[in-house]
């Protein structure tokens, strides 16, 4: 989710801010100093605060401010949120926290795809599959994050499980952090693209044992490389 406009710079200067704890928990912004800093109307501020307010970061009272909240009441699956704590040192422990997400959720997001994805759901992993295959060997990291996106994305909401599929812009975080701060390796690995074929492959035949035993391989492989990349 990208914000436009003013308060989509506003935002970009207090978010990150927040989530490296640059502003701590209990810091409390005043309206018209945000105004003046930033060289913004109280219409922009006030439209920003609302967003922070939406993921938890901040709450704002009459006669308080705007008050910086506490780590633990976040919005953690917020795409922004993910993405202004890769930003900053907090980068690993969020990692490792989303790759133990991944884990939990993507494996049986696959069996269950097996058992209830679409047609088309079948015919676009199939799709994605000779996609990210030929990227791979292109060494086209670029359009491959697009495509490795949309193929998880697709699996999550295949399953047919409305809180697994509102997982995927989650997801697609993940991914496109490890690729912007270069934990991919410079061209993937033909192993995890065989295993995406063999996801696809399991979902189009309705094998729910193979397409979770694949996927669970996939993100066991994602978790080891990046631990081992973390140190």
């Amino acid at each position: 989710m990208e914000i436009q406009g003013l308060p989509g710079r506003l935002l970009a200067e207090l978010g990150p801010a927040i989530a490296s704890g640059e502003l701590p928990e209990g810091t409390v912004l005043r309206a018209e100093e945000l105004e003046e800093r930033f060289g913004v109307s109280r219409t922009v501020v006030r439209e920003a605060v609302r967003i922070l307010e939406g993921m938890r970061l901040v709450a704002s009272r009459r006669r308080v401010g705007i008050t910086v909240q506490p780590r633990s009441d976040w919005d953690v699956f917020d795409p922004l949120v993910i993405r202004w704590r890769l930003a900053g040192a907090d980068r690993s422990a969020q990692l490792r926290s989303l790759g133990s997400l991944r884990l939990a959720v993507e494996p049986a997001a696959a069996a269950l795809a097996a058992r209830h994805a679409t047609d088309d759901e079948r015919r676009r992993l199939s799709a994605l599959a000779v996609e990210l295959t030929m990227t791979a060997r292109a060494a086209d990291l670029a359009t491959f994050l697009r495509h490795d996106i949309e193929f998880h994305s697709t699996v999550l909401q295949a399953s047919r499980n409305e809180m697994f599929a509102h997982l995927g812009d989650t997801v697609g975080a993940v991914l496109t952090g490890r690729t912007e701060y270069h934990l991919m390796p410079h061209q993937p690995e033909p192993y995890a693209i065989r295993l995406h074929r063999e996801v696809a492959e399991a979902v189009c035949a309705g094998d729910a044992e193979r397409a979770e035993q694949a996927m669970r391989t996939i993100v066991e492989g994602a978790l080891t490389e990046l631990n081992h990349q973390l140190g």
